[in-house]
């Protein structure tokens, strides 16, 4: 049964954690397109691993890291009084290249897709 409340909270973290980072006023994190892809919290609920990649690529991802440290005493008080939790975990920032390496797997995709209907419209057209 413990496991669906921790699972339950990791989601509701998630949830206000991105809530929080676009109302981020840092010009650091502002202008970055940023999206929480993983939260990893202990079964205590004390540590809380974040998973932050960008739009723009790793490094933009990492300086976002950078001014999130700076600002995990913020966000950690707005997630705590967003939600009713008894202890709200400490935050660790990771930066990852997720959304840039899934951008990548798209673009191959659809060129494969192209190439594919190019095939199929050339053997439609010489009959």
């Amino acid at each position: 049964m413990a496991s669906h409340k921790l699972g339950r909270n990791t989601e509701d973290i998630k949830r206000e954690l991105t809530a929080v980072l676009r109302e981020l006023k840092d010009p650091r994190v502002a202008n970055i397109m940023l999206s929480v892809v993983r939260v990893d919290v202990s079964r205590d609920l004390s540590y809380c691993k974040v998973y932050v990649s960008a739009m723009e690529g790793l490094d933009a991802a990492n300086t976002a890291v950078k001014a999130l440290k700076s600002a995990a005493g913020y966000i950690r008080r707005e997630v705590g009084s967003r939600l009713s939790l008894r202890h709200v975990p400490a935050m660790t920032f990771e930066a990852t290249d997720s959304i840039e390496y899934s951008a990548n797997i798209s673009h191959i995709l659809s060129e494969l897709n192209i190439k594919d209907g190019e095939e199929d419209g050339e053997d439609d057209g010489s009959e």
